[in-house]
């Protein structure tokens, strides 16, 4: 007999942002594959006898395959257990969620899907900024600044990308931000664009700065970090905290 799957979302981290329902199904679990971002205090809500299995992925790091994850949930679920994977922010940004979903559906397995807080909105919260503005930002865009080689994606809507009116919130930018940022700027977006890059969002490491999409380039040029981070630009950065 299958088991079932929850794709519980773990915020960002800080775990007072989960919801009542993914800590319910945490405490009920009985095999937890966790993301290396939903680790930590997260975790305290899993039952002391829970299998916890780590199979989260990091950029410059040793991880696992895509396709031995799915394969794992899938051996777990097919041996009668209720499993959560738990993902970090909201499952479904940017959290390879349709891949292991598609693996669930080929074996005959049943799943759930719980929404969480994703990284965008509390570091909005965090630095006391709206994600829109009424007058100057009516459109809200998130992108992945990392294609599945790790370089800036080439196929993007770089008309979407450099409208002044829209707020901007890159995940997985770091590296590739400077190259983005001069395509932006060719494609007529201002350089002096306001901009905030914050990192390690909702936990005790997280830091939240203030640039243009120009000086941030420059920074990020010149700064190695493996911190988590995402990357604002457009309207809203001109607000202060």
């Amino acid at each position: 007999m299958s088991g079932f799957v929850s794709f519980v979302s773990s915020g960002p981290g800080d775990p007072e942002l989960l919801t009542v329902k993914a800590v319910d199904r945490l405490q009920n679990a009985e095999v937890v594959l966790f993301d290396d971002l939903s680790s930590g205090p997260i975790l305290e809500h899993a039952k002391p006898d829970a299998d916890l299995i780590g199979v989260g992925k990091r950029a410059g790091r040793a991880s696992p395959k895509q396709d031995h994850v799915s394969r794992v949930l899938v051996e777990h679920a097919q041996a009668g257990l209720r499993v959560v994977r738990l993902k970090s922010g909201d499952s479904g940004m940017f959290g390879r969620l349709e891949e292991e979903i598609v693996a669930l559906q080929a074996a005959g397995i049943s799943f759930e899907i719980i929404p969480g807080v994703t990284s965008a909105s509390a570091a909005a919260a965090t630095a006391g900024i709206p994600l829109t503005r009424r007058l100057t930002a009516r459109r809200v865009q998130f992108i992945t600044g990392a294609d599945v080689t790790g370089d800036l994606p080439v196929d993007v809507n770089m008309a979407a990308l450099a409208d002044p009116m829209a707020t901007t919130v890159v995940y997985m930018g770091k590296r590739t931000f400077a190259g983005l940022a001069a395509r932006l700027i060719e494609h007529g977006l201002p350089g002096d664009t306001p901009a905030m890059l914050a990192e390690a969002v909702s936990t005790p490491a997280e830091k939240v700065q203030r640039f243009t999409i120009a000086t941030l380039a420059t920074h990020l040029e010149t700064t190695t970090s493996t911190t988590p981070a995402l990357i604002f630009y457009g309207p809203l950065a001109e607000l202060d905290g």
